[in-house]
């Protein structure tokens, strides 16, 4: 457990969710180990008191969202709910736990943490609860920030900015959108004939798209179209780490590999079946999934956009597309719009194929996000109040 707490501490540290220093996590062993600052572990010692979990995370985002967005919400209002496909798919909604008096009430947050994965606590920042293992702890953590950052930052950018909320964020702002460079020429070159090379190369990959935070958590996945087969991460595994985690699944599917692989695996298949397609990368990076979610047509009668919008939608010359994640929905709707060896996926993330290796997804993947990012700081000056 000390292991698991070391490892998990230093992920919630290094993968940019939240602030260096104001990260905690808790694990219940046969004594509590814990890690971070000493306030955050007294509530998160409160906290598992009360709940029968295995860990807990705690941490003040980049975008301290507990101070920010409260001034925007009415008074009555307890929840949040973003519009990604992470929310969507497995948070539902994000509860908000208020301060009273100026204290944190743990019963509350206790009890919201009883239904869901994490909750935005007033004054402190977010909480997320790991039910069976530290990992766990991780995963909603960073999918709760990821969440949050996006619809925060959508709202902003829908809304009207005041000039003082913009003079607050500019410089936290402008730091997360530097450009990601783009690190790509040291990755295995292809074509790929050897299926233990075709790992390496899926594992060096999966790494540097959580490296350059490509993804929310780990989560997102790789393949491989070699000898018939697919070679493609499992479901759930974590993207830095894919030793032992990628299946081989036959083309006529014909075996049962595909029962672990990854929920995407249809997706994967249909883009090989009519595409020019060697790997395909798949991750959800933050300003692509965010700017994926505007839409200028204000009379649409679509009510479930993620999953029935019928309309190709542009990020400069990258397509979106709608269509229900982890279903084969988007199976259908992503080969069509893949000419150019990548799409973005309404809410989700972006789908990067290449001809050969893992180079040009990863290269189209990095300058589509770089893209976003000035494109976000692009419309958001154009709702400032002058």
């Amino acid at each position: 457990m000390i292991r698991q707490l070391e490892k998990f501490f230093d992920k919630i540290r290094r993968d940019g969710s939240c602030r260096h220093d104001r990260a905690a996590l808790l694990v219940r062993d046969d004594q509590l180990l814990k890690a971070g600052p000493e306030d955050f572990c007294e509530v998160g010692q409160d906290l598992l008191q009360q709940l029968n979990i295995v860990a807990l995370a705690i941490g003040e985002p980049q975008i301290p969202f507990h101070h920010l967005w409260l001034p925007r919400l009415a008074l009555d209002d307890k929840q949040i709910v973003p519009l990604d496909t992470e929310t969507r798919t497995f948070l539902h909604d994000i509860p908000l736990v208020r301060q009273r008096g100026g204290h944190i009430d743990t019963a509350e947050v206790a009890e919201q943490l009883g239904r869901r994965k994490g909750v935005l606590v007033e004054g402190l920042g977010i909480i997320a609860g790991g039910p069976a293992t530290v990992e766990q702890a991780y995963v909603n953590f960073s999918t709760v920030c990821h969440a949050l950052f996006i619809g925060y930052l959508l709202q902003l950018a829908r809304g009207i900015l005041q000039p003082v909320e913009l003079r607050q964020l500019r410089p936290l702002l402008n730091r997360l959108c530097r450009p990601i460079s783009v690190k790509v020429e040291d990755l295995l070159i292809g074509p790929f004939v050897d299926p233990g090379v075709a790992r390496k190369a899926i594992q060096q990959a999966g790494h540097r798209t959580v490296d350059l935070h490509l993804v929310d958590s780990f989560f997102g996945n790789v393949s491989c179209h070699i000898n018939q087969q697919i070679l493609i991460s499992q479901t759930g595994a974590s993207l830095d780490d894919l030793v032992g985690c990628i299946d081989a699944v036959a083309d006529d599917n014909s075996c049962t590999a595909g029962l672990t692989a990854s929920s995407e695996l249809p997706a994967h298949r249909a883009i090989y079946e009519t595409n020019d397609a060697a790997v395909i990368l798949h991750g959800h990076p933050k300003f692509t999934v965010l700017m994926s979610l505007f839409c200028d047509n204000q009379d649409c009668a679509v009510l479930d956009c993620w999953k029935e919008c019928p309309h190709i939608r542009y990020l400069g010359d990258v397509p979106i597309v709608a269509g229900e994640v982890g279903a084969g929905g988007i199976a259908t709707t992503l080969p069509p719009v893949m000419m150019n060896g990548i799409a973005v996926v309404y809410g989700h993330g972006v789908f990067a194929a290449g001809s050969t290796d893992f180079r040009q997804p990863l290269r189209a993947l990095i300058e589509l996000e770089n893209w976003c990012r000035n494109e976000y700081l692009r419309r958001l000056d154009q709702r400032i109040i002058l």
